[in-house]
């Protein structure tokens, strides 16, 4: 049975709720752990399938590049043949995709089988929020955006410990293959209780083809900048994503509801919380690349040790996440989301500014006060950016956060191999640094919500 949704319910039936935010939560978990699980088995799928290290990275440049290009689509797809259809249509095209990485005898298979999971995750992320929105009662929807939240943040920084597990006991095409019962539970589940909600206008392919030519030719050319590919390639790309981004804009400005939400963007407290969330991703992205880095190369733990020593982080996000989801729902964004981020950006200058012999309590406090800041903003943001949205936009507003994340860390990481290159010998240090600048800046942001109009 499905729950049927419209703009009068206040989330679904009771006897669905559980069902629902399973189907919700195994379909984020699989898809932020499959953007990463690969990386570590990258060595062992190279000798496999016969190609080089460098060809290797396909199997993880292919999945991202198919999530980043194909959110807003499908996130639009969402609001025109409704949310619960688009995480369907993910789920399945996710699990057969990763039945058929498992199975790849090439690196060409793999690499197509990889793109074709990307986009059943992109399905998924892309509608993500929305559905909350929907599952939710209104009195807890605070509430469901910190769960949600601390899920998929949670999955991000595991993923390397459960990578490592898998391999520990099986050979690497298992790292997708458990993706297949688990994603049919996951389906019994959302085919079970996601709501139907209402759709809207007709689908916008042109909007949808200059949308993934702009985020793929800047991801592209952002990935070639910060990894010493031909300037005449990267200026191409980069010049391509002006060109090109300036068309999809000017586009959105003519259309009632646009695949980009330039018109949400013009409501200030909308801007600044996407602001906030970009500047805040990007720390992320540039502290989990380089704290690896800085406890092995300049400290001198080990990789077991290291991962031990950055847990605080993801742990600390689960305890504080429902604490912020609660004041969020009594409380203003603005000021929640700007202690957070504060607080975020001490800890990722203190792990900067660690002294050459720390004890492990040394490390392990300041990447703690990291994941609190960070779940401390992280919900309450999201539900701000939720709250400024009509409902029928949902979609919009969910497929600008994932797209907000994913871009984030991949600049954080991006900034991370350009400090490299600036300073070999303190390429980590200086990456936090770079990272606790974007997370002050982030939370200047934030603040800023507190004059902000709600309307334009």
């Amino acid at each position: 049975m499905t729950s049927i949704h419209t703009q009068d319910t206040d989330g679904v039936a009771p006897a669905q709720f559980a069902w629902a935010v399973i189907a919700v939560a195994i379909g984020l978990v699989m898809a932020v752990l499959d953007s990463a699980i690969a990386n570590i088995a990258l060595p062992t799928i190279a000798r496999d399938l016969q190609v080089t290290d460098a060809q290797s990275i396909w199997v993880v440049n292919s999945y991202q590049l198919a999530v980043t290009m194909s959110l807003l689509p499908l996130a639009s797809l969402g609001e025109v043949f409704g949310y619960r259809r688009v995480h369907i249509f993910g789920l399945v095209l996710f699990v057969v995709a990763s039945l058929l990485c498992a199975l790849s005898g090439s690196l060409a298979v793999l690499t197509v089988s990889r793109v074709l999971q990307g986009l059943g995750a992109a399905g998924m992320l892309s509608v993500n929020v929305a559905l909350i929105r929907f599952i939710f009662p209104r009195r807890r929807l605070g509430s469901g955006i910190a769960m949600n939240a601390m899920v998929g943040s949670v999955a991000t920084a595991v993923g390397p410990t459960i990578a490592s597990a898998i391999l520990s006991v099986a050979h690497w095409p298992w790292l997708f293959a458990v993706n297949v019962p688990i994603g049919l539970f996951a389906l019994l589940a959302a085919w079970r209780a996601l709501p139907q909600t209402a759709t809207t206008s007709s689908y916008d392919a042109i909007s949808a083809v200059l949308s993934a030519a702009t985020f793929g030719l800047f991801i592209s050319g952002l990935d070639g900048l910060a990894h010493g590919q031909q300037p005449v390639l990267v200026a191409a790309e980069l010049i391509g994503t002006a060109v090109i981004g300036t068309l999809l804009i000017r586009r959105q400005m003519t259309i009632t509801s646009p695949m980009l939400p330039v018109d949400l963007l013009r409501l200030p407290l909308f801007a600044l919380s996407v602001a906030s969330a970009v500047a805040c991703f990007v720390a992320q992205g540039a502290a989990y690349v380089a704290m690896p880095f800085l406890l092995q190369n300049t400290l001198g733990f080990s990789q077991v040790s290291t991962g031990f020593l950055l847990t605080p982080w993801p742990l600390g996000v689960v305890v504080i996440s429902p604490l912020a989801g609660r004041l969020a729902d009594r409380y203003p964004a603005a000021i929640l989301g700007g202690i957070g981020l504060a607080a975020m950006a001490a800890g990722v200058f203190l792990m900067a500014t660690l002294p050459a012999h720390s004890s492990d309590f040394a490390i392990i406090w300041r990447t703690a006060v990291c994941g609190i800041g960070f779940g401390f903003f992280n919900a309450p943001n999201n539900r701000a950016m939720i709250d400024a949205t009509p409902p029928h936009r949902s979609g919009s507003a969910s497929g600008l956060l994932a797209t907000g994340r994913i871009l984030g860390q991949t600049i954080g990481a991006a900034l991370v191999a350009m400090c490299f290159e600036i300073t070999p010998a303190h390429g980590a240090t200086l990456a936090l640094l770079v990272g606790a600048g974007f997370a002050a800046f982030a939370a200047l942001a934030s603040l800023m919500r507190i004059a902000a109009p709600s309307e334009v």
